[in-house]
Order: C-alpha cells, then structure tokens, then sequence
C-alpha cells in the first residue's frame, strides 16, 4: 500500500515539477537580456506590437530594400485595401491560428500537438494604415543592414512551392478585412512559441531581446 500511494504521488508531482521548471525558466531566461547592436545610423521604423499573448514585427510595407506587398499580396485579404503602410509578421501553431478563435473553441488535440511540436506552422500577416506607439506596441529603429538581416529572417520563415511563391492558405478563419495566413517552416512548441520567433526576429535584426522567452512578456519586459 505505502508503494502504491508513493507511485500516485510521483505521478501527480512529477508534472507539477515540470511546469514549476518550465515557468520558472521562462522567466529566469527571460530576465536575461541579448544587447541591442550599436549603430550610426538607424533610419528604419520597427514596432514590437503584442495582443496580450502573441508578439507581432511589424515593418514599412515598403521602401528601398523591400516591398512586401509584391510577395504578400493585398489580394489574399479580403478587404483588398492596397492603402497600407505597415505590415506585421506573426509565426504561431496552424491549429491554432486557425481552428482556435476563442479559447472556448481549443481542443485537446490541438493545444496536444502545440505543445509537443506535432503540428504545421502558419505565418499571420496583417497590414495596418497607420501604427500607434503605446505599452503594447513599442518603436524600434534599425539601419539598412539590420533590417536586410530580418527581411532574411522573415523571409526564410515561410514554406514555399515548387516555383518559390509563398504558399497562400485559404480559410475564412481570418480575423478581420486586412489578414491573412500561409505555410510556413518549422514546427511550434513549449520551447519554440510564436514570441520565441519574435524575439529570434529581434536577435537577427540586432535589437534588444531575450536570451529566451516563450512569452510575449518576456520581449516587453526588456522594453520597459
């Protein structure tokens, strides 16, 4: 009996272990901070924009490096409106950006192979006419070699076809008239979540980051 209830009680600790070392490296990790690069000259605007949970990189949608809208096209929203000026990058769970609108709808299967890397990926674009500076979205400036470095990044985040065209994925699970998503490579988890891809994006473009985070507090924490 004294071994049966020590196997229930390893069995209800272990994972209470797990978590308490998961969240406690989380933040320990995200405390630790990569140093911004120093710059002459760091003309171009950058936002960090967060909705509470998930961190977006936000950028010009064009200018002399780089004009998204020619890859990212304005077609594949539904409202079509060419009038942006921004345009923000997320990378997260296919499942969940697209059968998981509200936390009411997650089911286990999908949070199951999240958490463990068992499913696809899908980048979330969204264009914006104008960007406020505010606590959840924050201002950085890079130079022309930063900012080709994360056009780099972003860019060899998506999965592409046979002809090297981004893969456009079809859903009404859009959020609104101004998104939309596509393939991308990798495969997210509790170790590589979509703010651990924001805060990479940061690091490649030689910005203020995280040594790691898989939460969009860690980035903002760094920001304050």
């Amino acid at each position: 009996m004294k071994k049966t209830f020590k196997i229930i009680g390893w069995t209800i600790l272990t994972p209470v272990l797990l978590v308490a070392l998961y969240l406690s490296a989380a933040y320990l990790l995200s405390r630790i901070a990569v140093a911004k690069e120093d710059t002459a000259r760091a003309d171009i605007p950058l936002y960090i924009l967060t909705n509470g949970v998930h961190t977006d990189l936000v950028m010009p949608v064009r200018n002399q490096q780089i004009d998204w809208s020619k890859e990212v096209l304005f077609e594949n929203t539904s409202g079509k409106d060419t009038s942006a000026q921004w345009i923000a990058f997320g990378w997260g769970d296919k499942g969940f950006y697209l059968e998981t609108p509200t936390w009411a709808d997650l089911k286990f299967s999908t949070a199951f192979k999240a958490a463990t890397g068992l499913s696809t990926s899908a980048i979330h674009a969204t264009y914006y006419r104008g960007i406020r500076e505010s606590k959840d979205c924050i201002r950085l400036n890079v130079d022309s070699a930063q900012y080709a470095r994360l056009i780099s990044y972003i860019r060899e985040s998506f999965d592409r076809d046979a002809n090297g065209n981004i893969i456009h994925i079809v859903t009404n699970a859009n959020y609104g008239k101004t998104d939309a998503f596509y393939e991308a490579k990798g495969s997210y988890s509790l170790f590589h979540t979509c703010n651990t891809w924001a805060n990479s994006g940061l690091k490649h473009c030689g910005q203020k980051a995280c040594l790691w985070t898989p939460f969009d507090k860690g980035i903002f924490y760094q920001y304050r």
